[in-house]
């Protein structure tokens, strides 16, 4: 399908029904909601994107980029050591959740627990933001493994995906209880014992 030639309208849907989304939901977020909050007529939806599905994982590739953007470059930072780096990382998202006032959760996590079921488009997507997200962790533990930080014997790709399972565990507690606690138990408990 052809796309109309305006990027501005595409991104204004983006980031207004983006911002729906990771407040309301997935599937409590119309179209027609979307459309209004960026201003547009809800017949334009569709000469952006095929489907409400679609839509989604545009947005979560947007939200995904702004991620890696504001704190990937934190695991590939040589001036400090890989487990520092990964220490650094997570505080770093930690934070970016604190200043939302842990109202939101993880656009990645509240997807794949709302839409995996019915959305093999987005379940595809996240896959792939989930593998990306394990290979940069990988990355920066096999690093440490070779600075003999970290035990050669560890499976890094076995610590990266526990890293990411308990931090978005902590990212659901936080949203629950408004709170930074979740976070600070991730940092103080989990961290020392997966990267001892």
């Amino acid at each position: 399908m052809p796309r109309p030639a305006n990027p501005e309208t595409r991104s204004r849907l983006l980031k207004k029904g983006g911002d729906l989304v990771s407040s309301r939901g997935f599937n409590a977020t119309g179209v027609q909601e979307i459309t209004a909050a960026a201003g547009v007529p809800k017949g334009s939806f569709y000469n952006y994107f095929d489907s409400k599905e679609a839509f989604a994982v545009e947005v979560l590739s947007e939200y995904w980029d702004s991620v890696v953007e504001l704190y990937g470059w934190i695991l590939t930072d040589d001036r400090t050591s890989p487990l520092s780096r990964i220490t650094r990382y997570f505080a770093g998202l930690a934070d970016f959740h604190e200043r939302r006032q842990y109202a939101f959760g993880c656009l990645i996590g509240n997807m794949a627990l709302e839409v995996t079921p019915s959305s093999e488009e987005v379940r595809a997507k996240l896959a792939t933001i989930y593998r990306e997200w394990s290979t940069s962790l990988t990355d920066c533990l096999r690093e440490a493994q070779v600075r003999k930080e970290l035990a050669p014997g560890r499976d890094a790709s076995q610590l990266a995906a526990a890293l990411i399972d308990t931090f978005e565990g902590a990212v659901m507690r936080a949203k629950v209880e408004r709170s930074r606690a979740p976070f600070d138990s991730f940092e103080r408990c989990v961290l020392p014992c997966l990267l001892a």
